[in-house]
């Protein structure tokens, strides 16, 4: 078997993983979410504004002020909704597996034992140069 099929396999593997459960089960909770899904579409719109706004020429600063704090508000609102904030806790555990996978496979292509790299206690941030915590 080949590289390129033991990551395949190995990512199969990664669907069946309780942070990558939790994070597709919020995402499907956020989009069956119709108070949500109209928040957000109501903030894409209202960015759309803003940005057009923003672009014109002779453009209206008080008008430019006054979309900006509505998309700021909607923002807020669907960032303190309970399906969003659970979306992104799963998010944020699927992540720090995922730089987890990313330290195991650094190790071993920079020639270290794969196998050696522990699962870092705080979030990775993906630079290696300023942490001392995987290998």
């Amino acid at each position: 078997m080949d590289t390129i099929d033991l990551f395949k396999k190995a990512a199969a593997a990664l669907q069946t993983d309780p942070c990558y459960l939790a994070l597709a089960a919020a995402r499907e909770a956020n989009d069956k979410d119709e108070a949500l899904q109209d928040m957000i579409g109501e903030f894409n719109l209202a960015r759309l504004d803003l940005n057009n706004e923003i672009s014109k020429d002779e453009r209206d600063d008080a008008k430019v002020a006054e979309l900006n704090a509505q998309v700021n508000e909607l923002y807020s609102k669907i960032m303190s909704t309970g399906s969003m904030a659970a979306y992104n806790e799963a998010k944020a555990e699927a992540e720090a597996l995922i730089s987890y996978i990313d330290a195991i496979i650094n190790t071993a292509m920079n020639g270290g034992d794969p196998m050696s790299v522990q699962q870092p206690e705080a979030g990775c941030s993906g630079s290696c140069s300023s942490c001392s915590g995987c290998h």
